[in-house]
């Protein structure tokens, strides 16, 4: 699709893929290209979830600190938009999106899998947002998607030591939701995606708006959100098939509509 990242699609599951060696440096072109690959996915009613992937070797080592080293704070207001547009567009794409992470996913290579619902790591992975160490803090989504993840203490741990997070204590605290052998991430990224092939997709959708939404507000105002989201659901064709499929003890056949 762009120079950097490519969009594979095949059996209703979209591969978004990091692809600039050596080690994926999410430079300003290739946050302009995610822009476009999640719009596109989310856009795209032949897509029922999303993989996000940087290969068999990494996942991203995190932002191109050569093209920031000279920036001035007036440069950085500016273009500190874009840092969080491109992480927004990912975590905006309307269906289930699955990060599949080998390597290393540190700086704002951990915040592109902060976008995703799910993350399958290798069992070699190294996370972490290891921007203090260089003067600075996370500023694509780091302080707020982590914190809201694994909570505020935790987050606190890994943004102020800037340490790397091996795959089991990613797990422990629920930083990523499954290990996998290093081979084996793609595949099982892949194959959970396949889960949401062929379902609810209105539904889908609606579920993580939200939970997403929701979580971003007091609890009464967010019960409403659910209240709205789920009786417009009831406009939906899916919503007729799956409750008729449950009173005759059918299998629903899903639309997508």
């Amino acid at each position: 699709m762009g120079e950097f990242v490519k969009v594979e699609t095949q059996d209703g599951i979209a591969t978004i893929r990091l692809d600039r060696p050596k080690m994926n440096a999410l430079n300003a072109t290739v946050q302009r290209e995610l822009i476009e690959a999640a719009t596109a996915v989310g856009r795209d009613d032949a897509v029922a979830a999303v993989v996000l992937y940087g290969g068999e070797r990494v996942f991203a080592a995190g932002a191109d600190i050569k093209e920031m080293a000279d920036m001035t704070a007036a440069d950085m207001a500016a273009h500190s938009h874009t840092l969080q547009d491109f992480t927004k567009a990912l975590a905006a794409i309307p269906k289930p999106v699955i990060a599949a992470i080998t390597g290393y996913a540190l700086g704002g290579g951990l915040e592109v899998a902060l976008t995703a619902d799910f993350r399958v790591a290798g069992e070699g992975a190294k996370v972490g947002q290891p921007e203090i160490g260089l003067g600075i803090i996370p500023g694509a989504g780091g302080t707020q998607r982590l914190a809201r993840l694994v909570g505020p203490a935790r987050a606190k741990d890994l943004v102020f030591s800037g340490r790397h997070v091996a795959a089991a204590e990613a797990l422990a605290i629920g930083l990523v939701d499954r290990v996998v052998p290093d081979a084996d991430v793609y595949t099982t990224a892949t194959d959970w995606a396949k889960t949401f092939v062929g379902g609810p997709a209105a539904a889908l959708r609606a579920a993580k708006q939200a939970i997403d939404a929701g979580l971003e507000t007091d609890l009464n105002t967010a019960l409403e959100i659910e209240r709205v989201q789920f009786a417009a659901l009831f406009a939906t064709d899916d919503q007729k098939i799956g409750m008729r499929a449950f009173v005759d003890r059918a299998k629903p056949d899903f639309t997508g509509r």
